[in-house]
């Protein structure tokens, strides 16, 4: 009975910022990594952030300097910080953890991002 629900995302003027959070309810043990994805109109799921436990956050380009990812595995959670946000950010964004164990990751319902020009 593991879920994840995402909250922050919301319709935003260009230039602005949002916090995307992502909470996991139920027994996860042995997270491996935490991410951010996206998939926008007409576009296939991307990755956007993605974080794991020996290594430093990696970033889709066209997000660096702009995206902030962070988790605390303790407490189950992960952000995404997004700043100086554009109109091709527009997308529904989605949390993920790898976990050790089938079913091997779990995914979030989504949250909707939009960026008005």
């Amino acid at each position: 009975q593991v879920q994840l629900v995402e909250s922050g995302g919301g319709l935003v003027q260009a230039g602005g910022s949002l916090r995307l959070s992502c909470a996991a309810s139920g027994s996860i043990v042995s997270i491996n990594a935490m991410g951010w994805y996206r998939r926008a109109p007409g576009k296939q799921r991307e990755l956007v952030a993605l974080i794991s436990s020996r290594s430093n956050p990696n970033y889709a380009d066209s997000v660096k300097g702009r995206f902030t990812i962070s988790r605390d595995y303790a407490k189950k959670m992960v952000w995404l910080q997004m700043n100086s946000l554009k109109p091709e950010n527009t997308a529904v964004y989605y949390c993920n953890y790898q976990v050790a164990t089938i079913p091997y990751d779990y995914w979030g319902q989504g949250t909707q991002v939009t960026v008005s020009s």
